[in-house]
C-alpha cells in the first residue's frame, strides 16, 4: 500500500463517507464545502489526483469526480476505520429481542438473520451451529428390499444421517444387525481421524460400511451446517449497483447456491477464531460472483462445542463500520446462546 499524508487519507476517508451515501462521483469544490476543509479545491484536487494514481480512486469520465476503487475500500477498512461499535441503545434493543425467543435456536437464526439485515441494509445469512469435530453415536441398518439398505448414522450431539445403500449382494436383516452393533461398540464417541486409523479387523461389509461412516463425518465437520437463514434481499435489489436483473443475479447466486457457499465460508473462515471477522471486497479476485459485492463474515459458538457462521452481502458502497460492528455483535450473542444451550 502507498504511503500517504494525512491529508490524503482524510481526503480518502471522506471520499468513500460520500460515495458510500450518494452512490454519486465525489468533486473537490464539493468535498471542499461540504467539511470546510483547510485546503483549497486545487490542493484536493492535487492530492485526489495522487490518490488515484495510487490506485484508490478512480474517475469514472474526464469531467467526473472521483469514486473509491476496491483497493481504496480496503486501505479505509484496514487503516482508516477503526473500530467502531453499535449505540448502546441499539446494543440493548437487540439483546432484548433475543431474550425474548428464549432458548429456541431456530428461532435465534431467523432472529439473527433479520437484525443483520436490517441493521446493515444488506441481505444477511446465518448458518445454524454444528459440532465442530463430527463424531460417531450411533448406527442402525435397516434391510427394504433385495440388496437396498437404510443406512440411519447419528451423531454425538443429535444430528440424523440417512442414506439408501446398494450392496453388491443381498444380505439378511440378522447380518445387518451384528454388523451395526459390531461397529456401534467400536466407533463410539470417535471422530473420523480416529476411525480412520483403527486396525480392528473387519469384514468387507463393515469396511464398506466404515468408508461411508468417514465420509459422512467428514462432510457433516464441515463450516457449513445443516440450515441457512437468509434475509434482506430486497435491500440487496433496491441499490442502484443492481439495478440490471443480471448484476442482481450474481450478486445473490453466493447465497442461493450450496455448493458455492460452503466453498466461501469454508476458505474465508477456516482459519478464522470465533468472533472473528472477515471482510471481503470485490470477491477478492476469487468470486467471480462477488465482483461487485463485499461481504462481512463471523464465526459464532464455542470452540469444542459448536459453531457457526453469519454474516451480510451487500454492494461494494456499504456501511463498513455499521455492517462489521452489526456482524461482530450478534456473533457474539449467538456465541453466548450457544454455551448456555450446551451447559444446560
Amino acid at each position: 500500500m502507498a504511503e500517504l499524508t494525512e491529508r490524503q487519507k482524510l481526503i480518502l476517508a471522506l471520499i468513500i463517507r460520500e460515495y458510500i451515501e450518494t452512490a454519486q462521483p465525489v468533486g473537490s469544490e464539493s468535498l471542499q464545502k461540504r467539511y470546510n476543509l483547510d485546503a483549497s479545491p486545487a490542493t484536493i484536487r492535487n492530492d485526489m489526483a495522487a490518490l488515484t494514481e495510487a490506485g484508490y480512486l478512480r474517475q469514472p469520465h474526464t469531467s467526473a469526480g472521483r469514486v473509491p476503487t476496491e483497493d481504496g475500500y480496503r486501505y479505509f477498512v484496514r487503516q482508516l476505520m477503526g473500530h467502531i461499535d453499535l449505540p448502546a441503545d441499539t446494543k440493548r434493543t437487540i439483546s432484548h429481542q433475543f431474550y425474548q425467543v428464549g432458548h429456541d435456536p431456530d428461532r435465534w437464526m431467523r432472529l439473527a438473520a433479520s437484525v443483520l439485515a436490517q441493521q446493515a441494509k444488506a441481505a444477511s445469512l446465518v448458518t445454524a451451529p454444528h459440532v465442530e469435530q463430527a463424531r460417531f453415536k450411533h448406527l442402525e441398518l435397516i434391510s427394504t428390499r433385495g440388496r437396498q439398505v437404510l443406512m440411519v448414522l447419528v451423531l454425538a450431539g443429535g444430528d440424523v444421517r440417512q442414506q439408501m445403500l446398494t450392496l453388491a449382494e443381498p444380505v439378511t436383516q440378522e447380518q445387518l444387525s451384528a454388523a451395526a452393533q459390531h461397529l456401534n461398540q467400536l466407533l463410539s464417541g470417535l471422530g473420523p481421524e480416529a476411525i480412520s486409523t483403527l486396525t480392528t479387523p473387519l469384514d468387507a461389509l463393515e469396511q464398506d460400511l466404515v468408508r461411508l461412516i468417514v465420509e459422512e463425518l467428514v462432510h457433516s465437520s464441515q463450516i457449513l451446517g445443516s440450515e441457512v437463514y437468509r434475509d434482506g434481499l430486497t435491500h440487496v435489489l433496491s441499490q442502484p449497483e443492481f439495478s440490471e436483473s443480471e448484476s442482481a443475479r450474481k450478486a445473490l447466486r453466493i447465497l442461493e447456491e450450496r455448493p458455492l457457499l460452503e466453498d466461501l465460508l469454508t476458505r474465508t473462515l477456516e482459519t478464522t477464531n470465533v468472533g472473528g471477522v472477515q471482510v471481503l471486497i470485490g470477491g477478492e479476485g476469487t468470486w467471480e460472483e462477488l465482483r461487485d459485492c463485499s461481504m462481512v463474515l463471523a464465526r459464532y459458538g464455542a470452540p469444542g462445542l459448536a459453531t457457526g457462521a453469519l454474516g451480510v452481502l451487500g454492494p461494494i458502497r456499504m456501511a463498513y463500520g455499521r455492517s462489521i460492528s452489526t456482524v461482530r455483535f450478534v456473533a457474539g450473542l449467538l456465541s453466548d446462546l450457544v454455551v448456555e444451550l450446551h451447559s444446560e
